[in-house]
């Protein structure tokens, strides 16, 4: 009889804390995408009452610039292993350089860099010299994707520089994910189960200092913590966010890809519905 009574209190358990859709949100944001030029993704997860809303969640979408996580992931596995150190000095060279605008891009070959600056301009400033550097000190696409392969990851991956992907670089550019997979990686961290609690709670204050502070991030008053990583290329914009709030715990991404509108003002279609499901979110919870 024991045994019976255990089976059923395990099963009442895990019942108990599968998540549960929202529905009435879930109509909301429906309504709130429909119709949008393009293809969108979006995965919210509300933490306190482990409520999830899901709209072509695990369909595969470009990252962009979200790749950067993933690429945080490989070097903090490699400062854990102490095969680099945080605040190691490294060498710029002009070999690294990365066409663009980027600070990191700016400097004179053989000057000298902190690894963990290098870090803040990928996240803050998503320098894209600095986030290719860091790429390869972290063993390369492989490596990361391996990474990702032992935490559950099916659909994100490493596409750029990365031997056996090229046909899929060819289609999703630097990086592939879904939004379930985004926020989930999000929430590994904040939850401190990335690595280890000290090395995810660096990585968590490092994702909260981002300079792209316009689009889903500027919804949200001031004094609550962000944790975000955004991305954008011609006909994608995606963005991740974790939001610790007073009265509100939750995590949202959004994906975008085959956008029409694929300006770069401040209206543009996919900004613009960031915006817009970022308020949404932040009134609905508070």
């Amino acid at each position: 009889m024991k045994p019976f009574i255990l089976l059923i209190t395990l099963l009442a358990s895990i019942i108990s804390s599968a998540q549960k859709i929202d529905k009435h949100l879930q109509t909301s944001v429906e309504k709130l995408i429909v119709d949008f030029h393009g293809q969108v993704g979006v995965f919210v997860h509300d933490l306190k009452k482990n409520k999830t809303i899901a709209i072509n969640a695990d369909s595969v979408f470009p990252t962009a610039s979200m790749i950067k996580i993933p690429i945080l992931i490989g070097v903090m596995n490699k400062i854990e292993r102490s095969e680099l150190e945080y605040h190691q000095s490294l060498v710029y060279k002009d070999s690294l350089l990365y066409a663009g605008v980027d600070i990191l891009g700016s400097f004179k070959n053989n000057e000298k860099i902190e690894l963990s600056k290098v870090m803040m301009l990928m996240l803050t400033m998503s320098d894209n010299t600095a986030s290719l550097w860091l790429q390869s000190l972290a063993g390369g696409g492989l490596r990361i994707n391996e990474i990702l392969d032992s935490l559950g990851m099916k659909a994100t991956r490493v596409n750029s520089r990365t031997p056996g992907r090229e046909i899929n670089r060819t289609e999703f550019g630097w990086g592939q994910t879904s939004p379930r997979e985004m926020a989930t990686l999000m929430e590994k961290i904040s939850n401190g189960e990335i690595i280890n609690k000290n090395a995810s709670k660096k990585m968590l204050r490092l994702l909260g200092r981002n300079y792209w502070d316009e689009e889903a991030i500027s919804q949200i008053p001031i004094d609550v913590f962000i944790a975000s990583k955004s991305g954008a290329v011609d006909a994608t914009r995606n963005e991740v966010l974790f939001v610790n709030g007073k009265h509100c715990r939750y995590i949202f991404c959004i994906c975008t890809k085959n956008n029409q509108d694929k300006s770069w003002e401040p209206n543009n279609e996919a900004w613009e519905l960031t915006r817009k499901l970022s308020k949404l979110l932040w009134d609905y919870y508070n």
